[in-house]
């Protein structure tokens, strides 16, 4: 099944070829980073260390791990920790987060066996730790191979995943095999990784890390900066967060709206695209409007600070504008992608607004509309999007005490659910104690 795996996997990156290409040449995707993913990296030189290999996806996960990672680096601070992503704006963003701290940062090898067995050869781990639920077979089964542990931390294992993995049972079953502990985010999701055939004794429930990673600094460097430079503190201001097509121009038409009243016609409109290669498509769609509009990563101007709308057109600094919202419409909801994360704008106090596609976090989200911590719309075509969201930010911005108590209530629920990387760590603590200097990276020590 795994030869039928790999050739599958191979025809797939032929088949879909052309369009890495055709994003490579337009956005710089995929390319970036070909030689790692092919596992060409330099040995890491860890001096006979213990290595940890923590690898996140993407932007979501490399935020989650800060609190892990720290947690680690206090509690071992003699081992050598490497992170590894996929997306390229995850790869980014590790190297904000971990540039002084991670002895290596690099891109996930391609799951074929030869650039596994490149990857771990040169890393050498003792210790795998996977964000949330990321099942790379020829990984995983390389690493049990060489009896390199392997632990699910922060897992997430959603029912649309869970019935795509179903469909290949016997297969699945042998992947979860090759893990020694999933530390699962919920019940829930601990019982789909066992209906996956992971034995039970293996399963744990921590919580979800994310609530840790939500704290954020009101005297963050970044958010000062921002305030100054755009004049961000002298009125309402509505963050559009982690959009999607056409989420965007619904969020724009619904701007418009509150714009032509008189007591919003002083609100302000910050959009952060979740996607960086839409930059350029969103940035024409605002300067085409009626509105006086500035981008993030320009030069700062002498219109900065009287631009209707800024364009945050950055990676990584989305948590650092929270605390400066007087709402937050999350996106990925209204749009039908499942949801982002709520837990960052809610650790800052602010007011949140989700479409009803929710389901990346539906624990989460259902957890805070039964707290009456946010506000969720129901499900609405695109054509009347803009007209709903329009209304509900309206009546929003003219209750201050409504908008203020549904951001007080999220900040408590977020402080109430602290605790995870705490209790992830006594799981994982036996794992990382019994890590011994790094493995020779050769077959004989391969089972």
């Amino acid at each position: 099944m795994y030869f039928i795996y790999s050739v599958l996997l191979g025809l797939g990156f032929l088949l879909l070829l052309p369009k890495f290409l055709l994003d490579a040449f337009r956005y710089g995707k995929y390319i970036s980073g070909l030689r790692e993913r092919l596992g060409v990296l330099e040995k890491l030189d860890n001096d006979g260390r213990p290595v940890v290999w923590l690898h996140c996806v993407s932007v979501g996960e490399v935020q989650a791990a800060r609190p892990l990672f720290q947690a680690i680096r206090q509690d071992f601070p003699d081992y050598a920790i490497a992170v590894s992503t996929v997306t390229v704006t995850g790869q980014q963003l590790a190297r904000q987060v971990f540039e002084n701290e991670a002895e290596r940062i690099f891109y996930f090898p391609i799951d074929w066996r030869w650039t596994v067995q490149r990857s771990l050869n040169a890393i050498n781990p003792s210790v795998v730790l996977i964000m949330e639920t990321e099942l790379w077979p020829g990984f995983l089964r390389e690493c049990r191979r060489r009896s390199v542990p392997a632990a699910i931390v922060n897992g997430r294992l959603s029912e649309k995943s869970f019935r795509r993995y179903k469909l290949i049972p016997s297969f699945v079953s042998k992947v979860v095999n090759c893990l020694d502990l999933a530390v699962m985010q919920a019940d829930a999701d601990a019982d789909r990784i066992q209906a996956l055939g992971l034995p039970r004794e293996l399963v744990l429930v921590s919580g979800n890390m994310k609530f840790d990673a939500g704290q954020i600094d009101k005297t963050n460097s970044v958010t000062e900066e921002l305030a100054t430079r755009f004049q961000l503190r002298d009125g309402p201001i509505l963050l559009a967060a982690s959009t999607h097509d056409p989420e965007e121009q619904i969020v724009l038409e619904a701007f418009y709206q509150l714009r032509a009243t008189q007591a919003t016609k002083n609100l302000r409109l910050i959009i952060a695209p979740r996607h960086p290669e839409r930059f350029a498509a969103v940035a024409s769609l605002l300067n085409a409007s009626k509105f006086a509009v500035v981008r993030r990563s320009d030069q700062p101007g002498a219109n900065d600070s009287n631009s209707d709308i800024m364009l945050l057109d950055t990676i990584g600094e989305l948590r650092s504008v929270f605390p400066l919202a007087s709402l937050v419409f999350v996106g990925g909801s209204i749009a039908p992608v499942g949801g982002h994360n709520i837990l960052e704008p809610a650790a800052a106090g602010t007011c949140i607004v989700t479409g009803a596609h929710t389901e990346n976090f539906d624990e989460i989200v259902r957890t805070f509309a039964a707290q009456k911590a946010i506000i969720q719309l129901g499900h609405i075509r695109n054509g009347d999007a803009a007209i709903v969201l329009a209304s509900v930010l309206a009546s929003l911005l003219h209750d201050g005490q409504q908008r203020l108590d549904l951001g007080a209530r999220a900040k408590a629920l977020v402080e109430e659910n602290r605790g995870a990387t705490a209790r992830t760590m006594q799981v994982l603590k036996p794992m990382l104690k019994a890590a011994t200097k790094a493995q020779m990276p050769s077959d004989s020590h391969q089972r």
